[in-house]
């Protein structure tokens, strides 16, 4: 509502620009990442226009506990902020239960699958009519979950409501319809991701159960914090999955329960977010030749907007001379702002515009993962198949589906690259060259897999054509000596392998140090090969492939931020690579698998027998 009804009208506003005293922002720990990077621009767009006005107005936060409200208050709104740190919030008795799903493969080292033991425990709560929330990390894992118990709840008829499902993506419509039944005590169960996490009314609810660690320690509480929110007693249970975080969170519960809150992270200078928010502030208010934009000197910026042609310099201001309407365009949760509409197919012609419906929305860096064409697309335990998918830039971006009832669901398989821009530091040491810079990242999703539901099996695939999708973003690299390889394993598969189990060690370690969530991060192992200056393509061969046959055998394990043009975190991450690696080899040598497992290394069946053994000996090496 700010960002693109009040600000860029802030004419038809004068009486509250003028007047305005106070800013209150609720649930500031919520603004961190993207989201926070923007909160944090918009609100400089806010106080522009309020100086313009003659107004100062004072800002007001409420944080739920986070590690650095001071700091994150700061730099959402310019400072300077005193905190007042005391709590006088009610709250209930709240039991806390860990659950790690019982070894059913020793060797593997594989474990029950943990959706299915927190279908378990949902259903018996719903049957019992106990008022149960269940969060998954994933909205694929949101909707398996909320199939399988659906089809695990025995409910009368005209109970088909009982258990819902919510998450980014359903219609605004939908997402209210849920939020009113849970208030009501209509709904007794719901099944969601971190989209019903806070903000959001939705009564008293007696169990939580969190599908998977949520990854952080303030998403943690605040999904446990869902179930008894003021008086009586509640219970909050954690199911754990096999990946090397959640094991470590479930068998270090001194850490999960002793450890302080994340450091809430955003990056307000992150070009493509800036930039953004420059063409909603010119739209506003010219820009003086001196003005600063909050901190920040943005006139390198505003020239290349003007070369672009949607500024002009004249009269010593810069003007928005585009016909376009800026802030229409811009999504506040993510760096890019193209979405895709789900249509039912039935409504395929775009003349009969008003027949369409529309069943969901899709956000672009989702949308080649989830609907492509063939894919399942899971609405609330309903199965729709894609038939098409539309995304010219001449024309309105449309996923065409089709109501299907099958027993399976779809999962994406992609390509990926990842090319090395710009070094902005580096280290050289006995084993390794470590190095932190610009990364150039390029995937492209190229099949899919059908997974039946219940058991879980592969019962398919197919092929996709889409293109590829590139990405600018900051990250590390370490390039590991090959002469080092060659003397721990003569065998280059054996070596590949190992150093594949080590990334995906490193990927679900990195969270520890630096307070995040796992999927802020990316990874892959490849060779260390500079960009060319006429683009990368990306082939469907795979990165193990490419390492096979490479002529010069430089393996490189990449860790980048996972949005365009980067949060800061592989940038504070190249200060505790060390740490790093001696967390993860302390991980390796406590885990009691055989020849690697999800816990560690990732499984053995698809990493080879001895990708555990190369990655622990690597790991001596490179920590001594």
């Amino acid at each position: 509502m700010l960002h693109s009804g009040i600000l860029p009208h802030h004419t038809q506003w004068l009486g509250l620009f003028q007047n305005l005293r106070y800013v209150v922002i609720d649930e500031l720990h919520a603004y961190r990442g993207v989201f926070g990077s923007h909160l944090a621009n918009l609100l400089t767009r806010l106080k522009r226009l309020c100086r313009f006005h003659g107004s100062s107005p004072q800002f007001i936060c409420a944080s739920a506990t986070i590690a650095n409200p001071e700091e994150l208050a700061t730099r959402l709104t310019g400072g300077p902020v005193e905190e007042i740190s005391e709590n006088g919030a009610p709250a209930g008795e709240k039991v806390f239960v860990c659950v790690n799903p019982p070894v059913v493969n020793p060797e593997l080292g594989i474990r029950k699958p943990y959706l299915g033991e927190a279908v378990r425990f949902a259903s018996r709560a719903v049957a019992e009519k106990i008022p149960t929330i269940v969060f998954t990390v994933s909205r694929l894992a949101q909707e398996v979950l909320l199939s399988e118990l659906r089809a695990r709840v025995a409910q009368k008829p005209g109970e088909t409501d009982l258990i819902r499902g919510y998450r980014g993506g359903y219609l605004p419509g939908r997402r209210r319809e849920v939020e009113a039944g849970l208030r009501e005590g209509a709904i007794l169960g719901v099944v969601a991701t971190n989209a019903l996490e806070l903000g959001v009314d939705i009564g008293q609810l007696d169990l939580a159960i969190l599908a998977g660690y949520p990854g952080t320690i303030a998403s943690l509480w605040q999904q446990a914090g869902r179930a008894g929110r003021r008086h009586g007693l509640s219970l909050a249970i954690l199911v754990a999955s096999s990946t090397p975080l959640n094991q470590f969170m479930v068998e270090h519960p001194d850490y999960l329960f002793g450890a302080s809150p994340e450091h809430a992270l955003i990056n307000p200078e992150n070009p493509y977010i800036l930039t953004s928010h420059l063409k909603c502030a010119a739209f506003e208010l010219p820009f003086t030749l001196a003005e600063r934009f909050g901190a920040q000197d943005v006139t390198p910026y505003l020239k290349l907007l003007e070369e672009e042609g949607l500024l002009r310099e004249t009269g010593g201001r810069y003007h928005w001379t585009s016909e376009t309407y800026p802030a229409d365009h811009i999504s506040l949760r993510s760096v890019t702002s193209d979405n895709f509409i789900v249509l039912d197919v039935a409504a395929r012609d775009a003349r009969e515009r008003k027949s369409r419906r529309v069943i969901a929305e899709v956000d672009w860096g989702s949308a080649f993962s989830m609907i492509y064409p063939k894919a399942i697309y899971l609405l609330e335990g309903e199965q729709y198949e894609v038939q098409e998918l539309r995304f010219r830039e001449d024309e309105e971006k449309v996923a065409y589906v089709k109501k299907v009832t099958v027993d399976y669901f779809t999962d994406a398989i992609s390509a990926k690259g990842v090319w090395i821009l710009e070094t902005f530091e580096s280290a050289k040491e006995p084993s390794m060259v470590a190095e932190q810079g610009e990364l150039l990242v390029a995937e492209k999703t190229v099949g899919f897999k059908k997974i039946k539901f219940q058991t879980m099996e592969n019962v398919g695939s197919g092929e996709v054509e889409l293109p590829q999708q590139e990405m600018q973003t900051q990250g590390l690299w370490l390039t590991v000596d090959p002469t080092l390889l060659d003397r721990l394993c003569p065998s280059r598969d054996d070596a590949v392998d190992g150093l594949r189990g080590l990334t995906y060690l490193l990927h679900h370690l990195a969270p520890l140090l630096l307070l995040c969530d796992v999927r802020d991060l990316g990874a892959w192992l490849g060779d260390r090969t500079p960009a060319v200056d006429g683009g990368v393509v990306l082939t469907t061969q795979g990165a193990r492939a490419r390492l096979l046959r490479a002529p010069h055998f430089e393996p490189t394990l990449y860790l980048y931020d996972n949005y365009p043009g980067g949060m800061g975190l592989t940038e504070r991450l190249f200060q505790l690579r060390v740490e790093l690696l001696g967390r993860a080899r302390a991980v390796l040598s406590a885990c009691l698998c055989l020849r690697g497992c999800p816990s560690c290394v990732g499984p053995a069946n698809e990493l080879g027998r001895r990708a555990k053994g190369v990655a622990q000996s690597i790991l001596e090496r490179l920590t001594t």
